[in-house]
């Protein structure tokens, strides 16, 4: 699998109606609060051009591709960290995600209800923000409390740990997000095992109006100076739109973004973010009739890379055959690659570089 994103925000901002048209899994829309209580899952095959041309010329009998999970969790609400409109279940859905993608409601409706009576997309981020940042100090509570208890009966494990939380706790309640503090292996490794919410890569989703997407309304304008400060990335797009093009042909829908001046599909430019924030990369593999994609993070080592296929094969690994995606376009086979000495040798050191593609050599 490529990556999970979450798909988060406060009630009728139309994050399933985002959900249903990217993924085509049916989710229930409708405009009152806690329409979706229960995350609906959707999976879709992660687009991959690269992919396509390397079975163009391998013709193999099967082609899959990585994958992306989307999970449509329900509008959190002010109090959500307290409890507030079932806010503790719907903060506990987004702990397994791998990213977060903030939707922020930049579309006026009069059909559909707003928390706040208005539009404000820093104000409903903030109020998201806040109840993260909130569900997050009660977590380092929890772990400080726990470790105090070691102490007080003469166990002094949990010194460096202790540290660590209290640092990330003044972070927090300065009204920053985990994720803005950067720590170094052990450290890093503490912060992670705290699977705090805010700690986790986030991106914003602009859901605009169809008259306002090909220029700028005042409010995504607001949204985009916002998140630029802030360090973050943003993805425009009209869920209505979108789900009216999940209607129609496949093969149809590139000329109707054409005709509407789109640049691409939405769900392209939503894993491109994706995989920036989260780094990254993707590299394939051809193994008997079968040729496919996999996802992993940048930097990932060769032996790594081949767990990721099995466990036997990182167990058991002796050498990776790479060969670049760009050598194998431009020779058009891997055998040619091979007579021009392109297909390298590589050991256990080696980092996987996205568009590598990868024979893994092992023993059993």
């Amino acid at each position: 699998m490529g990556f999970c994103c979450g798909i988060v925000g406060l009630p009728n901002v139309g994050k399933s109606t985002i959900f249903n048209a990217l993924t085509a899994a049916g989710a229930e829309v409708a405009s009152y609060r806690f329409c979706t209580i229960e995350p609906n899952v959707g999976i879709v095959p992660v687009p991959d051009s690269r992919l396509e041309a390397i079975a163009q010329r391998v013709h193999p009998k099967k082609v899959i591709h990585t994958t992306l999970e989307f999970i449509d969790i329900a509008g959190l609400v002010k109090g959500a960290s307290q409890g507030e409109g079932l806010g503790n279940q719907f903060l506990d859905h987004i702990r397994n995600v791998d990213a977060i993608a903030h939707t922020v409601r930049c579309f006026r409706n009069e059909n559909v209800s707003h928390d706040f009576g208005s539009l404000d997309p820093i104000r409903d981020i903030e109020v998201i923000n806040t109840e993260l940042i909130l569900s997050d100090l009660q977590t380092l509570e929890r772990r400080m409390e726990r470790v105090e208890r070691l102490h007080k009966v003469g166990i002094r494990e949990g010194a460096l740990e202790n540290e660590i939380y209290k640092e990330i706790q003044s972070t927090l309640n300065q009204g920053k997000r985990a994720g803005s503090l950067r720590f170094k292996e052990e450290r890093e490794a503490i912060l992670s095992d705290l699977h705090l919410l805010t700690a986790k890569p986030v991106f914003y989703l602009a859901n605009v109006d169809q008259k306002v997407l090909q220029g700028e309304g005042t409010c995504s304008k607001a949204l985009k100076e916002w998140v630029i400060q802030e360090g973050s990335k943003m993805v425009v797009i009209c869920g209505d739109l979108e789900a009216e093009i999940a209607e129609i042909k496949e093969e149809e829908r590139e000329e109707f973004r054409r005709e509407l001046g789109l640049e691409g599909s939405s769900l392209d430019r939503l894993i491109r973010v994706g995989y920036e924030i989260l780094n990254l990369v993707t590299f394939y593999t051809t193994v008997s009739s079968e040729l496919r994609a996999w996802t992993v993070p940048k930097g990932t080592s060769a032996p790594k890379a081949a767990g990721k296929i099995h466990s036997d094969m990182e167990r058991g690994f002796i050498r990776a055959e790479v060969l670049s995606f760009s050598d194998f376009l431009a020779c058009g086979s891997e055998h040619v690659a091979r007579e021009k000495g392109l297909l390298r040798s590589e050991g256990k050191d080696y980092r996987v570089s996205d568009g590598d593609i990868i024979h893994f050599r092992f023993n059993v």
